[in-house]
């Protein structure tokens, strides 16, 4: 990722601490992405400014507070993830962000995660960020398959990015 946010002219600052700190402290030029300013537009800077962080020990990868606002992330997954996954999840999150802002409820239980209109749109916005980079459709399939979906939700996912995992699927 390092690569990636130096071609972006962003840097990230890897501090790992208790506390919560500003997203600009940690990623800094962020403010200056294409797909950053899109979710935020006019407001990209100051949102981004008063977006609060907190490095959890906790497994995972990366969520919205839903109670506070704040961005949270595993120290781990930052420390050994993929950095492209670790980049495109920031672009995931902070459309998240900006849906808690309008009011939205993230974790609507009435849908399943694949369905779920907020994660729809959030996994709309880091996949045209990944082909914006020119990642293929094989490494985009990769980046959207979890382990808390089962095949079913993962074509059903694919299907609403217009992205064609069969063949990934098939190789796997």
């Amino acid at each position: 990722m390092m690569q990636l946010l130096r071609a972006l002219n962003v840097t990230s600052v890897f501090r790992i601490g208790l506390s919560s700190y500003r997203f600009t402290d940690y990623f800094k030029g962020m403010e200056k992405v294409g797909a950053v300013r899109e979710i935020f537009g006019e407001k990209t800077e100051e949102v981004l400014h008063n977006l609060m962080v907190e490095f959890t020990f906790i497994g995972g990868y990366m969520f919205v507070n839903n109670a506070n606002g704040h961005l949270m992330i595993s120290s781990r997954y930052l420390n050994r993830g993929d950095r492209i996954d670790i980049y495109l999840d920031l672009i995931h999150e902070l459309v998240h962000v900006k849906q808690l802002m309008e009011g939205k409820e993230l974790f609507d239980v009435h849908y399943g995660y694949a369905e779920r209109p907020t994660e729809i749109e959030a996994y709309l916005a880091a996949v045209r960020e990944a082909k914006r980079l020119g990642l293929s459709e094989d490494r985009i399939c990769q980046y959207l398959k979890t382990e808390w979906m089962n095949v079913e939700d993962f074509k059903r996912l694919a299907k609403s990015m217009n992205v064609n995992c069969e063949h990934w699927l098939n190789a796997t």
